[in-house]
C-alpha cells in the first residue's frame, strides 16, 4: 500500500535512517514513523474468579477477553482502563495495582505497548454486557475459556503467577481476602516489590 508525505504529498519511498528501513519523503524531512499503539487491559477481580466478555466485533467475534481497548491521547492509561471496563462491562471499577507492561507485535497493524491492571468492582457496580460484548460472565481462575487475544492469556498468566507469589508469602492474609472477595490492598502489594531508584 502506498503511503504520502503529509507536507507535500509526495510518494514515500524506502531509506535507511537510523539503521532501519523507514518509509520517507523525497522532498522534505518527513518519515513515517512505525510507533506502537498504546493500549489497556484489566484483570478484574469478582468472588475469586475474574471478569471476562464474549466479543461482539471482529477481530475475536464470539470469543472471550479481558476490558480493555485503546488509550486516547488524551487519556491517561489507568482512567482509559475504567473507561474501557465502563463501555465493555457496564461497570466502574477500582484499579488495586499494575500487573505490568509488555510489547505485543503485530503482523497486519501496528504493534503495541499493552498496559495491563488488576482491579475490582466498585461498590454497588453490577455487570452488564457493552455493545462491543454479547456477554459478560466472571469464571473461575481454575475454568477459564480460551481467549480471543494471545496477549489477554499472557495477562491472565502474569496475574496468576503474582497472585500465587502473594499466597505463597502470606498464605492466610491470602485465604481471608479471596473470602472476602477482595484483593491484597496495593499499599501491600507494592510494598512487597523490590525498590528501584
Amino acid at each position: 500500500m502506498a503511503h504520502y508525505c503529509i507536507k507535500c504529498g509526495s510518494q514515500l519511498e524506502t531509506r535507511v535512517i537510523e539503521g532501519r528501513e523507514l518509509e520517507a519523503c523525497p522532498n522534505d524531512d518527513f518519515v513515517l514513523w512505525r510507533d506502537p499503539k498504546v493500549a489497556s487491559a484489566v484483570v478484574v477481580e469478582v468472588d475469586g474468579g475474574v471478569v471476562l466478555g464474549r466479543r461482539s466485533i471482529d477481530p475475536g467475534y464470539g470469543l472471550w477477553c479481558l476490558p480493555g481497548g485503546f488509550v486516547n491521547d488524551d487519556e491517561h492509561p489507568a482512567g482509559a482502563a475504567m473507561r474501557e471496563c465502563m463501555e465493555e462491562i457496564g461497570a466502574a471499577v477500582e484499579l488495586t495495582s499494575l500487573i505490568g507492561v509488555y510489547h505485543v507485535p503485530k503482523r497486519d497493524a501496528h504493534s503495541m505497548v499493552g498496559i495491563a491492571y488488576r482491579a475490582r468492582l466498585a461498590d454497588g457496580a453490577e455487570l452488564s454486557a457493552g455493545s462491543e460484548m454479547l456477554e459478560v460472565r466472571v469464571f473461575p481462575l481454575d475454568s477459564l475459556p480460551a481467549l480471543a487475544f494471545p496477549s489477554h492469556r499472557h495477562v491472565l498468566d502474569e496475574f496468576l503467577k503474582s497472585r500465587a507469589s502473594v499466597e505463597a508469602a502470606s498464605p492466610q492474609r491470602a485465604a481471608e481476602a479471596v473470602q472476602r472477595g477482595k484483593p491484597p490492598s496495593p499499599a501491600r502489594a507494592q510494598s512487597r516489590r523490590p525498590r528501584t531508584r
